[in-house]
C-alpha cells in the first residue's frame, strides 16, 4: 500500500512555494492561457437525477429548520483543516471508474473526498426523511451529518456484475461528517476517526461477505477537531474530524416516505410534508422507475405496480436479515430511517458481530430494552415494513400490503434455512429433522458459550461417515469434540457473560413492584427485560456451583451428542451418490465459501482505531486487506502488523506526520496480548462499549 499521509503527490510549482493548483484557482485556466489536464476526480461524470426528479428545498438558509414540501436541501460542506487519507478501498472506487493509486496520489484527493472542495458537477445536498426510533415516531430527522454530492454515471466499460443490483447505471456518492445541514438538530454534523473507521471497514467487510450493503470508498481525517464524551462519563476530549465517502445506487430509505406521515397517535408528531400526497406519488414513481425498471415495465396498472414494488422490498429485506443472522451480524439501530429501500445494509453505527453465541446479544449499549437484539432482528424488520406500508398508503392499499406482509415469515425462514444448510454442508437432501438439528446446534453453542463464527468454520473438519467405518467412528467423534471444545467459553467467561447488568437493588425493587403495583411496573420497565435479568441470575448461580473441569466435561458431553447426530445426517448425503469423494469435496467447498474465517470483530476494529488515533494508519489498511478475502487463509496476514515488533508501524511511511497532538489525546493503551484475526476475542474485548 502506498504511503497515505497528507504529503502524497505534492504539487509541482511554477514559482517557489506556489503550487500549480493554487495558481489556477487564483487566476483561472483561461486567464493563464494554458491547458492543464484534469484529475480523475475532476472528470467524474455527474448526472444528479434525484435533484431533478424530486422536490428541492428552495431555501439555502444554513440553519436547522423544518423542511416542508421537499426531499432535499442544498447545503455547503464545511472544509476540514489539512485533510488527509487514512485509507481507501480500491474495489469500492472502481464502481466510479476510479483507480485507487491515482486517487491516493491526487494532491486534492482528500479535499474532494471529504467535501472540503467541490468536484466539478457535484451539487451538495442533504436528504430529508423521518423515522420511527426505538418504536416511537421521531418526526423530521434527515441527513444531519451526511451530504449528497451527486450521482456519478458508471463508466462504459464497467463490469456488468457490478451493475446487477443497480439498474440506474449511476452511483450516488455522499460524504458523512462534512458539517451542518438543516437536519443536524443539536449536533455539529461532524464524525470522528473511530466512528468513521468502523463504518468504512464494516461497509467493505459486509460486501466481501456477500451481503448487500452500501459501500465506503475512503476515510479522510484532519487537523480539525470536535469535543466528544466517548463514554458519556463526564470526561469529554478532543477528537479529529473525519469523513467517510459512501457509495450506493441510492440512500433513500423507509423513512424517506415518512415525511408525509399524518400526526402520530402516540407522539403527536407529523411529517414535515404531511398532506402533500402528490410528492409521495412522485417519490414512488422515481424509485420504481430508477431502481425497479422491470416492475415499471411489467405492471402498467399503478396499484399493481406499487404492490409489486412493496413485495420486492419485502423480499429483499427478508433475504438481507436472513444473511445477517447467518453471519452473526447485529445492526444495533434498526429504526425505519436506517432501512434501505433497496434492501441494503445501511448506516453503520453501534453494530457488532457476535463472538460467543447468544440469541439475546445486544451490540448497542444504549439499547437497554433489547429491542434491537440479534434474535429480534427478523421481527423488527417486519415491523419496519409495516411502517413503510403505512407511509405508502393510499398509493399502496392497506389490505394489499397486509397480504404481502403475510408472506414475510415464510420467505425469511426459507432464506435462513437455505443459508444454514450451506453452512452445515447439507446440500443433497432436505430432511424433516434438519431444522431441529440446526436449532440444537445453536442451543449447544449457547449453553457452552461457543464462538459463533469459528464453530461453523470448524464443522467442515467433521468428516462424513463412510461405510464400514466401525471402531474408527468413535475416534472421529472424539476428535470433532476436542475441536469444538476449543471454541467454548471458560467458566470465568461464562460468569462474566451471565452477570446481570441491572443493579441487584433495582432488580429486587422491580420484582416487588411487578407483584404489588403492576401498572406502575409497566410504566417504568417491562417483563421481557426483567425475565432476561432473572435468567442471567439463575445461570450465574449455577455457574458458581460448578468447577472448570466439571464445566468442560459437561460441554464435551453436549457436543458429543450433537456431533453423533450430525454425522448420521451427513451419512444421508452420501446415499445414492456414486462418487462419495466428489460429494465430500463439494461439501467442503460450499462450507468454506459460506462460513467466514474472519469477520470484523470489535477487538479488530478497536486495534485499528487505537493505532490510527496515535497516527499510524497501517492497521486500518491491513485489516481492510484481510476483510477483502474473509473466506480464505492469507499467509502473512494472520496477525496485526505490530505483532512481533515493538508496536510501531511496519512501515514508518504510513505514520501520519500531523498527529502529534492527537497522540497526546488518544488512548495511551498499547496493543494487548496478540491474537490472530480469526481468533476468539481476547479477554479485554469484553470491555469495549459501543453506543
Amino acid at each position: 500500500m502506498a504511503y497515505l499521509g497528507h504529503r502524497l503527490g505534492a504539487s509541482r510549482s511554477f514559482l517557489p512555494g506556489v503550487s500549480t493548483v493554487r495558481l489556477l484557482s487564483t487566476f483561472g485556466m483561461d486567464d493563464m492561457g494554458i491547458s492543464v489536464s484534469r484529475s480523475s476526480l475532476e472528470r467524474l461524470n455527474f448526472d444528479n437525477v434525484a435533484l431533478k426528479k424530486l422536490p428541492l428545498d428552495p431555501s439555502e438558509d444554513p440553519g436547522v429548520r423544518q423542511v416542508k414540501g421537499a426531499c432535499f436541501s442544498r447545503v455547503k460542506p464545511q472544509p476540514l483543516t489539512k485533510p488527509r487519507f487514512v485509507a481507501v478501498s480500491y474495489k469500492a472506487l472502481e464502481l466510479l471508474g476510479l483507480v485507487g493509486d491515482e486517487v491516493i496520489n491526487d494532491p486534492l484527493g482528500p479535499e474532494y473526498l471529504s467535501g472540503s472542495k467541490i468536484m466539478p458537477g457535484s451539487e451538495p445536498a442533504a436528504h430529508c426523511y423521518c423515522g420511527h426510533q426505538f418504536g416511537q415516531f421521531a418526526g423530521q430527522l434527515g441527513d444531519g451529518a451526511a451530504c449528497y454530492l451527486g450521482e456519478v454515471k458508471v463508466p462504459p466499460d464497467q463490469d456488468p456484475e457490478l451493475l446487477r443490483e443497480n439498474p440506474s447505471s449511476r452511483w450516488e456518492i455522499q460524504v458523512k461528517g462534512a458539517g451542518l445541514t438543516p437536519y443536524s438538530r443539536q449536533a455539529d454534523g461532524r464524525k470522528v476517526l473511530r466512528s468513521s473507521i468502523r463504518e468504512f471497514l464494516c461497509s467493505e467487510a459486509m460486501f466481501f461477505l456477500g451481503i448487500p450493503t452500501t459501500r465506503a470508498g475512503s476515510v479522510v481525517t484532519s487537523d480539525s477537531s470536535v469535543v466528544r464524551d466517548v463514554y458519556y462519563s463526564g470526561h469529554p476530549r478532543h477528537e479529529k474530524c473525519s469523513v467517510v465517502l459512501r457509495i450506493a445506487p441510492t440512500f433513500l430509505r423507509f423513512g424517506s416516505f415518512e415525511i408525509f406521515k399524518s400526526p402520530d397517535e402516540y407522539t403527536g408528531r407529523r411529517g414535515p410534508s404531511c398532506g402533500l400526497d402528490e410528492i409521495r406519488g412522485q417519490m414512488i414513481d422515481y424509485v420504481i422507475e430508477m431502481f425497479y425498471p422491470e416492475i415499471q415495465q411489467n405492471f402498467p396498472d399503478r396499484t399493481e405496480r406499487n404492490v409489486a414494488f412493496f413485495r420486492e422490498v419485502m423480499v429483499r429485506t427478508a433475504r438481507l436479515v436472513a444473511q445477517w443472522q447467518c453471519v452473526g451480524f447485529c445492526h444495533g439501530v434498526l429504526n425505519t430511517d436506517n432501512m434501505s429501500i433497496l434492501g441494503l445494509t445501511l448506516d453503520y453505527g453501534p453494530y457488532g458481530f457476535m463472538d460467543r453465541f447468544d440469541p439475546d446479544f445486544i451490540c448497542n449499549a444504549s439499547d437497554n430494552s433489547g429491542r434491537y437484539s440479534y434474535q429480534a432482528q427478523p421481527d423488527i424488520c417486519k415491523w419496519n415494513l409495516v411502517k413503510l406500508a403505512e407511509a405508502l398508503a393510499p398509493e399502496l392499499p392497506p389490505d394489499r400490503a397486509e397480504a404481502v406482509l403475510d408472506e414475510y415469515l415464510a420467505l425469511y425462514n426459507g432464506f435462513y434455512l437455505q443459508n444454514m444448510r450451506n453452512k452445515l454442508g447439507l446440500l443433497k437432501k432436505e430432511e424433516p429433522e434438519d431444522e431441529i438439528l440446526m436449532s440444537d446446534l445453536l442451543q449447544t453453542m449457547h449453553s457452552t458459550g461457543a464462538d459463533f463464527t469459528n464453530t461453523f468454520r470448524c464443522l467442515s473438519q467433521i468428516t462424513c461417515p463412510i461405510e464400514g467405518e466401525g471402531e474408527e467412528e468413535e475416534e472421529h467423534v472424539k476428535k470433532a469434540t476436542a475441536l469444538l471444545l476449543k471454541q467454548c467459553a471458560t467458566l470465568e467467561e461464562l460468569k462474566a457473560a451471565n452477570k446481570p447488568t441491572m443493579d441487584p437493588r433495582e432488580l429486587a425493587m422491580l420484582l416487588s413492584m411487578a407483584q404489588s403495583n403492576p401498572a406502575l411496573f409497566q410504566m417504568i420497565s417491562d417483563r421481557v427485560t426483567l425475565a432476561r435479568q432473572l435468567d442471567k441470575l439463575r445461570k450465574l448461580k449455577e455457574l458458581m456451583e460448578i468447577g472448570q473441569e466439571a464445566l468442560k466435561s459437561k460441554q464435551a458431553e453436549d457436543w458429543r451428542g450433537w456431533i453423533v447426530r450430525y454425522r448420521k445426517r451427513l451419512a444421508l448425503e452420501l446415499e445414492g451418490q456414486s462418487d462419495a469423494q466428489a460429494v465430500q469435496e463439494e461439501r467442503l467447498r460450499v462450507m468454506e465459501g459460506t462460513n467466514p474465517r474472519v469477520i470484523l470483530r470489535n477487538y479488530i476494529a478497536q486495534n485499528a482505531i487505537e493505532a490510527a488515533e496515535n497516527g499510524d494508519f497501517s492497521e486500518v489498511q491491513r485489516v481492510l486487506k484481510v476483510l477483502e478475502k474473509p473466506y480464505c487463509s492469507q499467509p502473512g496476514l494472520e496477525f496485526p502488523a505490530w505483532v512481533g515488533g515493538s508496536g510501531e508501524a511496519a512501515n514508518q511511511g504510513e505514520r501520519d506526520e500531523g498527529e502529534e497532538q492527537q497522540q497526546a489525546m488518544a488512548s495511551s493503551s498499547t496493543p494487548r496480548n496478540p491474537v490472530s484475526y480469526d481468533s476468539k476475542p481476547p479477554a479485554w474485548a469484553g470491555e469495549i462499549c459501543v453506543t
